[in-house]
């Protein structure tokens, strides 16, 4: 049985031709190729890039930043579901710790039964595991911003309370004259709850600026005119809530607001104020000594003798 012929590839001049063309071109565009991607391919190497502007600027950056803020510019509030989503959230939207969570209404039915004044003050005074404020500070979300997260929270749950009134400025200063407008007639439905609102936020802020006394020094003697001391604290920190009757505070002069608180006796009157009771911290929020406090309570059960 015989072999085939082998045949050479290229047979005649011109495929010849072309195939020594075909071997200079192919690895010539190979190159060309090869170069071209490396040219346009950044590799960046150990070190060769401390002196670029960013890294420069990285490495001299202050480690401290200073925020300057318009001290006489108007304060722009945030609103009920920002302060949620930044502070609230971490324990309500999952029901953390006993908290009641977002849009539960079983959960929240018994809480918004107490009223938007008892809830403000729990997170403004804290409950159980819930620190006070949600854990921030008033230099990070004022009452009336917590007032608004409260209500955001509880009219997603079921509520039906009004937005909180935002405080004018000055608020804080105008709070004991609101007493002048007693005789004014009640509001009603949602201009009620908005007024007291108000009043609450404004208490809240004239507590949060009362100016902080030191504390007397040990065995110092009691004030030389209790009266007068009293009068003073009473002016300077009490009237804050009890001029008009914020908060359930029973209202300065008026007896029938003090008549069942004064059928406790005195000890426990002064304890309250001592102590907090409700919505009242202790000592109104100031660190006045015990002998004031005791006697701006006196001063106050004078009023209505």
């Amino acid at each position: 049985m015989s072999e085939a012929p082998h045949g050479a590839p290229i047979k005649t001049p011109a495929q010849l031709v072309a195939a020594i063309i075909a071997g200079f071109a192919v690895p010539i565009v190979i190159i060309v190729l090869l170069a071209v991607y490396v040219d346009n391919s950044t590799r960046t190497g150990a070190g060769t890039d401390s002196l670029s502007e960013a890294q420069v600027n990285a490495r001299i950056k202050p480690f401290a930043q200073v925020d300057i803020r318009d001290a006489n510019a108007p304060r722009v509030f945030k609103s009920g579901e920002e302060v949620y989503k930044a502070v609230c959230s971490a324990c309500h939207a999952a029901g953390v710790a006993g908290a009641p969570k977002f849009t539960n209404t079983a959960d929240w039915a018994p809480r918004i039964a107490q009223g938007f004044d008892t809830l403000w003050h729990t997170a403004l005074a804290g409950k159980g595991a819930m620190p006070a404020r949600g854990g921030t500070s008033p230099d990070d979300y004022s009452d009336f911003e917590i007032a608004r997260a409260v209500a955001y929270m509880a009219n997603n749950s079921g509520a039906s309370f009004p937005e909180p009134v935002q405080p004018a400025a000055g608020a804080a200063a105008a709070t004991p004259a609101s007493g002048a407008a007693a005789g004014a007639a009640p509001a009603s439905g949602a201009d009620a709850t908005n007024a007291t609102a108000t009043q609450a936020a404004a208490a809240m802020a004239a507590m949060a600026s009362v100016p902080q006394a030191a504390a007397p020094a040990a065995g110092a003697a009691q004030s030389a005119d209790a009266s007068q001391a009293g009068k003073a604290l009473y002016q300077q920190v009490c009237q804050a809530c009890h001029a008009a009757g914020v908060l359930n505070a029973p209202k300065f002069g008026d007896k029938d607001a003090w008549a069942p608180r004064l059928k406790d006796p005195m000890e426990t009157v002064y304890n309250y104020a001592l102590h907090g009771k409700g919505a009242m911290p202790a000592k109104g929020g100031s660190n006045a000594s015990d002998a004031d406090v005791k006697a701006a309570v006196d001063y106050m059960v004078s009023a209505v003798k």
